[in-house]
């Protein structure tokens, strides 16, 4: 267990990006996909632009958008059954985190954040007076429970969790989510849950939020995301699940940071979702992770567990050098080999190495088959 009161400021993502594109290498590193959006989603926006959606939504979000994400989580094979009351539209997921944390965090309240993570979760507890409580899992990315609880102290105000997870494409099961309740059910520690990949779930495996348990979803701040659902996160829209009383404190903070989401996007993803088939985005993106995992047998690159979900696959380097830091690895495969990737080491608060590399599949089908293609040769 690891308290740290300060934060780095975290370029290396970026970084990494520029490094691909200043030496034209085929970029695996970020999970921006790279293929085009569905026409349909295009018209919509320009429908909404001659419909005059200019001005600002409503502070809970445009009323056509907030019932059809209802119906949508309500039509899903776990479904969710909302109220209007309990959703709430959002400029983005590292928003909704944000003012998540601001709407229950006191001076020194501790915030577990279950590592390896995306960069922004310190950052936004330190922010808002916080400290974070890292928490590392296990060499095979399982959770030790036993460990966790030790994690949890009488300053915890929260827990925050990924599913599917960035990087490793863990998912959480309603098992899980049995087990985080009965670590907090005595204590008053709230959920924040970022469930921004939900329809990124392979191999039959079903999406299982926290909102379906039925006591964690009193205390709980789910997040999921428009844009990566439909490959557009530039249009800047998201959505929280909160109970009515977090809501409302959700919303107070939100009236004075925000107020309210991209106009015209929310309107044209509320008419997207209508004709929306997640099912056919899950089977791409499971093609992507597949063709992956199949042409990378054929380099001295070692997948260990496949991605249950999510757009990454974590991959094991050591087969290549057993002394070289992942850093050093990544800047290696993106400048002499062309392929560019992200050390796991990025996505923990302070460790300097592992034994790990993340690559995104959300890139088109002949840009991983040629990256990969590179690496048989080269490697």
């Amino acid at each position: 267990m690891e308290k740290i009161y300060g934060f780095t400021h975290y370029s290396f993502f970026t970084d990494m990006a520029e490094l691909a594109s200043k030496h034209n290498s085929f970029d695996l590193s970020l999970g921006l996909p790279d293929f085009d959006i569905d026409d349909r989603l295009k018209q919509y926006l320009k429908e909404s632009a001659d419909y005059n959606h200019h001005n600002y939504e409503p502070l809970a979000g445009n009323p056509l958008l907030l019932e059809n994400i209802i119906q949508f989580n309500f039509k899903r094979k776990n479904s969710i059954q909302l109220k209007n009351n309990e959703v709430t539209i959002v400029p983005c997921t590292t928003f909704a985190l944000y003012t998540a944390l601001k709407s229950i965090l006191n001076q020194e309240d501790e915030v577990i954040v279950i590592q390896p993570s995306y960069y922004t979760y310190g950052p936004s507890i330190v922010l808002n007076g916080g400290i974070p409580v890292y928490y590392d899992l296990d060499n095979d990315f399982t959770i030790n429970w036993e460990k966790l609880q030790n994690c949890i102290s009488q300053k915890t105000k929260a827990i925050i969790v990924n599913s599917p997870q960035n990087p490793t494409g863990k998912i959480w099961s309603k098992s899980d989510w049995n087990q985080l309740y009965e670590l907090i059910k005595d204590q008053e520690i709230y959920l924040i849950s970022e469930e921004i990949y939900d329809i990124y779930c392979y191999d039959g495996i079903e999406h299982y939020s926290s909102f379906l348990h039925p006591e964690l979803k009193k205390r709980t701040f789910c997040i999921f995301s428009l844009g990566k659902m439909f490959h557009c996160t530039g249009w800047k829209v998201s959505y929280l699940l909160t109970p009515e009383e977090l809501t409302s404190k959700f919303r107070c903070h939100q009236q004075y940071i925000s107020y309210s989401a991209n106009a015209p996007a929310q309107y044209a993803l509320a008419k997207y979702l209508e004709v929306f088939d997640p099912s056919e985005t899950q089977k791409l993106m499971q093609s992507k992770r597949d063709i992956f995992n199949e042409l990378i047998q054929n380099t001295p690159l070692e997948v260990e567990q496949k991605a249950e979900g999510s757009v990454f696959q974590v991959v094991n380097f050591r087969n290549i050098s057993k002394t070289i830091s992942d850093v050093e690895f990544s800047k290696w495969l993106t400048i002499d080999k062309k392929v560019s990737c992200l050390p796991l080491s990025a996505f923990y608060n302070s460790r300097q190495n592992s034994d790990y590399v993340r690559f995104s599949f959300a890139k088109k089908d002949e840009v991983i088959i040629r990256a990969l293609e590179h690496l048989r040769k080269s490697l």
